[in-house]
């Protein structure tokens, strides 16, 4: 029996993935073998701390559990999200539930981290800081624009009589009312933004705190906040006030002088794109001229009756698969299983997607739904009446 594909096997190195791996980069969180090790230092953009398996074990913070406060916890349950002890276990409470190494799930996190972190850094900061220098340009166009037409006005009102003088102050002061509401909902979003961006600058300083402890417990309760820095602020479109004269009528000086254009504004979303080349996969990337295979892996499905039926991508390194039985499985891209969720409905599901936040949809045909798995728990987002969905696939939006 091969021992890779056994439950037994031991810590196998990350980069050659058939050496046994009794080292550890605490700077990459990957296994290596020491044939593999020098090639690792080779690696110049990082500064590498590698230290042997045993070693960073021991040094890892185990948190202590909630309900067996003499325990150290060893497992982490995915259904509960909470990490459990072996009397947990023994007490049935977490029976039937997903469990999984904690260091798995420390590892997993320390992962998603160095994900956000690099998300933050090198994509969402700069594009932030990209939007709010706009602002200034904006601000410069606004006093321009309104210095022109305070102009035109004057020269304008120079042919009139003194009976209109009143009137010309009437549309500056106009003119200066419109300026002081569109520089407000400009000192509105810059000041949003200078706070987002304050935020931003916390979480990234939080992450590196949290990649550089061993503390357990800290990095299992990070809640990622990067879907919500990913809604980046509207785009501001302002129609600039216009001066229109009219000719001279002494009966109807106030609407004979001029107008200003009526205030307006339109705001337009910001497209938010991970770059290919560092994050994640851009969906204006070109298709390859012949398919290249990346891993080869065995699941749990075969021949018929549970042939495999869908795929689809979770992440570069993951694949959620699903057969004709009602369970769809996650598989890394070294073939082990992940997780597994069992449809709402317990019937088969037609088909697999997932959304931009990493978030399983599946159809169910049976009972005529479309449903999104959200952190375990199954919502059902469509219900037909006329028609039983099938196929589904997610938009870049």
């Amino acid at each position: 029996m091969d021992p890779r594909n056994s439950a037994q096997d031991v810590v196998r190195c990350t980069l050659c993935q058939d050496s046994v791996a009794p080292m550890y980069c605490e700077v990459c969180h990957i296994h290596l073998c020491k044939d593999c090790v020098e090639e690792h230092f080779s690696d110049s953009s990082k500064v590498h701390k590698v230290v042997p398996l045993k070693q960073y074990l021991t040094t890892l913070n185990y948190p202590k559990c909630r309900k067996h406060p003499n325990k150290q916890c060893e497992l982490h349950c995915e259904q509960c999200d909470i990490p459990i002890c072996v009397q947990c276990i023994s007490s049935k409470k977490h029976l039937g539930h997903i469990q999984v190494d904690i260091l798995k799930t420390f590892e997993s996190k320390t992962e998603k981290l160095q994900k956000d972190l690099q998300e933050l850094e090198k994509f969402i900061y700069p594009k932030y800081k990209e939007i709010a220098s706009n602002i200034p340009v904006q601000k410069a166009d606004l006093s321009k624009n309104s210095q022109k037409f305070t102009t035109a006005i004057d020269k304008h009102g120079e042919v009139w009589h003194r009976e209109i003088d009143t009137i010309i102050q009437k549309l500056k002061s106009d003119l200066d009312e419109l300026d002081a509401k569109h520089l407000a909902i400009l000192n509105k979003q810059e000041d949003e933004i200078t706070r987002t961006i304050s935020e931003i600058t916390q979480s990234i300083a939080d992450l590196k705190k949290l990649l550089d402890s061993n503390d357990v417990s800290r990095v299992s309760a990070y809640k990622s906040r990067i879907a919500e820095f990913r809604r980046l602020p509207p785009k501001l479109t302002v129609s600039l006030t216009n001066f229109i004269p009219q000719k001279i009528n002494p009966e109807q000086l106030y609407q004979q002088f001029g107008s200003l254009s009526a205030f307006s504004m339109t705001t337009e979303e910001h497209g938010y794109t991970m770059e290919t080349s560092e994050v994640g996969s851009s969906p204006l990337t070109p298709l390859l001229d012949e398919p290249r295979i990346i891993s080869t892996i065995q699941t749990q499905y075969g021949g018929f009756p549970k042939y495999l039926t869908s795929v689809t991508c979770h992440s570069d390194e993951e694949i959620w698969a699903c057969s004709i039985n009602k369970m769809m499985r996650l598989y890394n891209l070294q073939g082990e299983l992940v997780e597994s969720v069992q449809t709402k409905s317990g019937n088969c599901p037609w088909d697999i997607a997932v959304t931009r936040r990493g978030d399983l949809v599946y159809t169910d045909d049976s009972d005529r739904t479309v449903n999104i798995v959200k952190n375990t728990q199954i919502q059902t987002v469509i219900r037909l009446q006329g028609w039983k969905p099938r196929g589904v696939c997610s938009t870049s939006s």
